[in-house]
């Protein structure tokens, strides 16, 4: 696993295109011609007769922060070329972030504690919640807590208070720390693929509710967590991270809850820092992950 650093100097450069010849000649040249030094690159193609390239590419520029408009704006030039798909970020900036969640709280706790040993390189802005039960957690960590009551009548006036509040806050990135919630689709559509969510199984399997004990009468011998982008089609959306666990016919629905609440916090996590590194590539339906 590499290890990913902030530097104020150090850019990341995504592209998705269709895959052909001399897209990594095009973005090298381009790089060697501002100056920079690649100090990492992955790329991956899907098929190279017709298929879908992805690339992902750090690199080392003195002054980047002041340079990086018109940087943007010479290598449009380069993406029009390839018909590309494309972003340049600064390393160093951190991400705005909004914290939903509910009643549970091992993802809440998990994520404020990573973020704050400086593990997840993100400004946490606020927490929001259905319910006040969280707040004692939130509070010693100086974040602004917002509880915010929804029920089925009351969906839309939520949300409005919710946009409101991510607006104030300039948020890039909303985490479901197990909230209990649909989110509406203006939401999603506002924040495409910066929303994530921790499933409580291994998708596609035993969606809905009480997937511990639908996993328990059914024998099963594995159990997993899945962390995914939202959409507006539940639990469908592009999947970031899963991970299982074994287990047997010793462990009961109390068991199975245990091992898959580290599990949902673990996953989590990994998936939130990946997206946080700009290690995640969303094609489709599918997610393209560098490690």
């Amino acid at each position: 696993m590499k290890i990913h650093t902030h530097g104020k100097d150090l850019g990341r450069l995504l592209i998705c295109c269709a895959d052909q010849p001399g897209i990594i000649a095009a973005v090298s040249r381009f790089l060697f011609e501002q100056g920079a030094n690649i100090v990492d690159s992955d790329q991956y193609t899907t098929d190279p007769h017709g298929g879908f390239f992805f690339m992902r590419v750090e690199f080392q520029l003195e002054e980047l922060i002041p340079r990086l408009e018109p940087l943007r704006e010479r290598f449009a030039r380069i993406a029009v070329s390839f018909d590309m798909e494309w972003r340049i970020t600064p390393a160093a900036r951190k991400q705005r972030v909004a914290v939903f969640v509910s009643r549970e709280d091992h993802c809440l706790r998990e994520i404020l504690w990573r973020w704050n040993i400086g593990e997840l390189h993100a400004d946490i802005s606020m927490v929001i919640s259905n319910h006040p039960d969280m707040e004692a957690i939130v509070a010693p960590f100086g974040i602004p807590y917002h509880h915010v009551p929804v029920s089925k009548e009351s969906r839309e006036q939520a949300a409005d208070i919710h946009l409101e509040l991510l607006n104030q806050a300039g948020i890039d990135t909303i985490i479901l720390a197990r909230y209990m919630q649909i989110i509406p689709a203006r939401i999603i559509d506002r924040y495409r693929n910066q929303i994530i969510n921790i499933h409580h199984s291994f998708l596609p399997a035993f969606v809905g509710g009480k997937p511990y004990h639908q996993a328990y009468e059914r024998g099963v011998k594995i159990i997993g967590a899945t962390a995914h982008y939202v959409t507006e089609e539940l639990d469908q959306g592009p999947i970031i991270e899963q991970d299982v666990q074994r287990v047997s016919h010793r462990h009961h629905v109390e068991d199975l809850k245990r091992i898959g609440r580290d599990l949902e916090r673990i996953v989590l996590a990994r998936a939130v820092q990946w997206h946080l590194n700009d290690q995640v590539l969303v094609h489709g339906n599918k997610t393209i992950v560098f490690p």
